[in-house]
Order: structure tokens, then C-alpha cells, then sequence
């Protein structure tokens, strides 16, 4: 059985033209480095992506920035073409990814983008011009 470094040493070896001595322990350092500017925990992150990878929950985010301000549900509804309380729950699951910011007034509750969301909405857009 290979070590993990095997296949590392071999590509460093090659793109060195096999002239010189490999330097796997420098090379491992680098990458350790890179891994360290990671978050130390993705969770949130994860959390939010996943979160944005349903249609329902994608368009309700899109809708709400779109409006620039606070909607009731009553107004998401009939732009979204699921039942309502697939609209509450996907809701429901946006507020918890902090993907959305949510208010109570009387019997209303309005929901609009939190700054993570717009952050978010914003490098996917600017990712689709870099694709295209």
C-alpha cells in the first residue's frame, strides 16, 4: 500500500523534470498552510449553500432581494408555484441558514434578505458573467 505522500512526491518529482531532489516536506508545509485559511469549522457555511440548493428555497431568496425590502408570506405565495406551507417551511429553513431575517406584525410576519444572503446572491451573479 502506497503512502498518502506517494502520488505528492511523484507529481513534485515530475514538474521538477526529475532534475533534483523532491521536496515533499516543503511542499506539505505549503499545502498545510493553504488548509489552515480554511474556516476552522464550515459548518455555517455548509449550512447556508446547502440551504440555497433547493428551487423553492433559491427563488424565495431571489424574490426577496428582488423586492429590496421585507415581504409577507401572503406575498411570496402566489410567485412561488408550491403550497403554502412549503413556503412556511422553506422559510422556516432560510432563517435558520441566517439566510433571512424575519418580523412579526400582528398576525403578518414579513421576511427580507439578511446580508449574507445578498453577499451570497451577489458572487453567484458575479461567478455566472466569469462562466459564460
Amino acid at each position: 500500500m502506497t503512502s498518502q505522500t506517494d502520488r505528492l512526491e511523484r507529481l513534485i518529482t515530475e514538474e521538477s523534470g526529475g532534475c533534483c531532489e523532491a521536496d515533499i516536506e516543503g511542499r506539505l508545509d505549503s499545502l498545510r498552510s493553504c488548509q489552515s485559511e480554511a474556516p476552522a469549522d464550515p459548518d455555517a457555511d455548509l449550512t447556508a449553500l446547502k440551504t440555497l440548493g433547493d428551487d423553492t428555497r433559491y427563488d424565495i431568496v431571489r424574490l426577496l432581494k428582488a423586492a429590496d425590502g421585507e415581504l409577507c408570506v401572503c406575498e411570496i405565495s402566489p410567485t412561488v408555484d408550491v403550497s403554502d406551507s412549503a413556503i412556511s417551511h422553506a422559510l422556516s429553513d432560510l432563517y435558520d441558514a441566517g439566510l433571512v431575517a424575519r418580523r412579526k406584525d400582528g398576525t403578518w410576519r414579513y421576511y427580507e434578505t439578511s446580508d449574507r444572503a445578498e453577499a451570497l446572491l451577489t458572487a453567484l451573479d458575479e461567478t455566472r458573467e466569469v462562466v459564460a
